[in-house]
Parts: C-alpha cells; structure tokens; sequence
C-alpha cells in the first residue's frame, strides 16, 4: 500500500471556544481557512495545544468534523488521538475514520507513563485500527514517554506509520533518528524554537503553533529553508523567535490564544482550569507581539 507522505507546515489549530466554554464552530472554520489561504500544507486537530485534555470524545470529533468541512479536502485534516486508554482511541479512530479524517497524529501514552513495551503496543493498536497515516506524538518533557530511534525502527515493520513529531527538545533526535531508520519515516519539529535547527537537518517539516498567527510567515521560512536560502530564513526566523519562545511553555494555550487575539485572527477564550492570563504574564506576552508586529516583514506577510 502506498500511503501519503506528509510534508510541510502542519499548524496545531486551537479550539475555538465561546465565553460560555462551548466550541466556537464559526471561529474554528474561519480560522482554519484563513490558515489554509495563506498555505499551510495541513492540519491537526486537538492536541496539546486544541486543549485536547478538556475536550470530550464528541467534542473531538465535532472539532474534526468543522476541520473537514473548512478545508473542503485542500490540505488533509489530522486527527490527534490523546485518551488514556487504548480502547478509548479506538473507539475515536473508529469514529473518526466514518468521518474521513486523512489521518492521526497518535500519543504513545497519556497521563499513564508506559514503557516502551507499553507505548510502541499502544501505537500498534492505533495504526492497525486507524488503516491511515499515522504520525507518532514523541514528547518526554510533557508526557515523560520517550520513543527513541531504536523503538521506532522496531515499528518501522508497521506500514501505517509514515511520521514522526520530535518534541523532545534535544535537537540532536534528528539526526540520530535519520542515521537509525534512514528515510523510512517523514520528520516533523514539534518544537517552535527549534524550527529552523530542524530543517537545517534534514526534518520534513512542523507541526507549528505559533505558526497558527503568522501562517504565511511560517510557510515561508519552510520554503526558505528547503529552496537552501539559510540566510534568508535566518533573517525571518530571528524575526519569529522571541514569539516562538512563548510555545515552550506550560501556558502556551494561554500564551498562543493571546497572540491570536492581539494579532486579530481569533479569541483567547480557554476552558476551565486554564485561565486568560493577567498581570506581569500577559503584559511580557503583549510586549513581545506588538513588537513582533511593528517589525513584520512585509514580503511574508499572512493575509486575512
């Protein structure tokens, strides 16, 4: 079977909520098109950063459904599967494929901290169920699971798994995951700061979120990066950095909904326990916005 390979920017949409804490189905397609027009190459729907955790499986799906019907099948819609049982992610990739999501970015394990044993199983399960692209979710710092270079050569016999999202920080997993498996899985950076170390290396592409705001910006340094530019995107990149610091956060839902609001293409409404941020925080988040905007080169500029 010959299974698509991902490539691109892949921005890790938020949800959209009303003030009452019910989705928003308006904003979320409004701004996914708008992510869309300005040339991302697909979306992910419901992860760290879709407050995936506050969400119920209904609401996961109905989040997928808006995603499908906003892209009218231009960029494939990725369903991130986060439960904490893997018999709960089956019953969503069950629903999810009626949907006819293009595919699933998967969690080895949340919430429980499962060995490699435990985690590469899990994944099994999901890609068996799923029959699609499966894109492994590889973040220790959040979720203490660390699916290393040797545990994804042993998954390499698994044809649904076409990709993996590096989130663990150290940028050196690009490389030791290429000399490991070679070409056999597409590379994405989960890591916003460390965008252009990873497709300076050889990486696929990024699972964005600040890139969510500034889509063309995002798309651009991508292109930059790939067409060999270095010094181009370089120049772009330091641009974008000071915001793509505010991802690496244990608030970049408040933090990425901020920027969203000040720069005009969406709201800053969470879901309780998270709260809007005050004080010291969201003054520190609009400095460094407002002057990230008065210094916006225009050449990249995202349109509304």
């Amino acid at each position: 079977m010959s299974l698509p390979r991902w490539q691109g920017i892949f921005p890790a949409v938020t949800t959209k909520f009303h003030t009452d804490e019910r989705i928003d189905a308006e904003g979320t397609a409004r701004h996914i098109d708008f992510q869309i027009r300005n040339g991302i190459h697909g979306v992910v729907t419901c992860g760290s950063l879709g407050e995936a955790s506050t969400l119920s499986l209904e609401e996961k799906l109905e989040v997928a459904r808006i995603a499908l019907e906003a892209s009218g099948g231009r960029v494939p819609v990725v369903a991130n599967v986060s439960e904490t049982s893997t018999r709960d992610a089956l019953r969503y990739i069950d629903a999810a494929n009626k949907l006819g999501v293009a595919g699933y970015m998967v969690m080895p394990s949340v919430i429980y901290v499962a060995d490699a044993r435990e985690a590469m199983a899990n994944v099994r399960a999901m890609a068996q169920a799923a029959q699609k692209p499966i894109m492994v979710y590889n973040n220790p710092v959040a979720y203490r699971v660390d699916l290393k270079p040797e545990h994804m050569l042993e998954l390499a016999d698994c044809e649904y798994i076409t990709s993996v999202k590096e989130s663990t920080g150290d940028i050196r997993r690009i490389t030791d995951l290429r000399n490991t498996v070679g070409e056999r899985y597409q590379i994405f950076c989960g890591v916003d700061d460390l965008a252009y170390e990873a497709l300076a290396l050889g990486a696929d592409g990024l699972v964005a979120g600040v890139g969510c705001a500034f889509p063309r910006e995002t798309v651009a340094l991508y292109d930059l990066m790939k067409a060999g530019k270095f010094a181009e995107a370089l120049k772009l990149y330091q641009w974008m950095t000071p915001m793509l610091h505010l991802d690496v956060s244990t608030k970049l839902v408040q933090n990425l909904k901020l920027i969203d609001a000040l720069v005009g293409v969406g709201t800053e409404h969470v879901r309780l326990p998270r709260m809007p941020l005050v004080g010291e925080e969201r003054a520190f988040i609009t400095a460094v916005v407002q002057k990230a905007l008065a210094s916006r080169p225009a050449q990249y500029r995202s349109v509304d």
